[in-house]
């Protein structure tokens, strides 16, 4: 079974939306192997956008991800990476379809509610950056 890491961001999380997301998952097909809710650090942050050091929206990058708490989270399913990344909808809400998480609560390209990994090279090395393989309950 695929795996993805998603990180429901400071604007959703904080606006009470992640029981809702995570219900969108679920009703998805989709497994929740873990979750945490945890702050991100400036550290924790150049280890997951480490793509993107160096780039002008970088720091504004790390000051919106660090400023307040996110929910890690875990999901297994077939062809998840994908699936999740459809349910999440366009980066920017204003061009996400109807019912998609980003459409339903991201304020802007920015602040876009959500991050799910690319490719499963992505979530091979984005899910350890955030938990340990005995917090994963497959």
């Amino acid at each position: 079974m695929e795996k993805t890491l998603v990180l429901i961001k400071p604007d959703a999380f904080g606006k009470g939306h992640a029981g809702a997301i995570l219900k969108l998952y679920e009703e998805a097909g989709f497994k929740i192997l873990a979750a945490k809710v945890m702050r991100m650090t400036p550290a924790l942050a150049a280890k997951h956008y480490a793509e993107h050091i160096g780039r002008s929206y970088y720091p504004a990058l790390v000051d919106f991800m660090t400023s307040a708490p996110i929910m890690a989270v875990v999901l297994a399913g077939d062809d998840v990476i994908k699936k999740v990344r459809e349910l999440n909808g366009a980066t920017n809400p204003a061009e996400a379809a109807d019912g998609t998480i980003r459409k339903l609560y991201a304020e802007d390209k920015t602040k876009n509610a959500v991050h799910a990994s690319d490719s499963e090279a992505s979530a091979a090395r984005e899910i350890p950056i955030f938990f340990g393989a005995y917090e994963i309950f497959d």
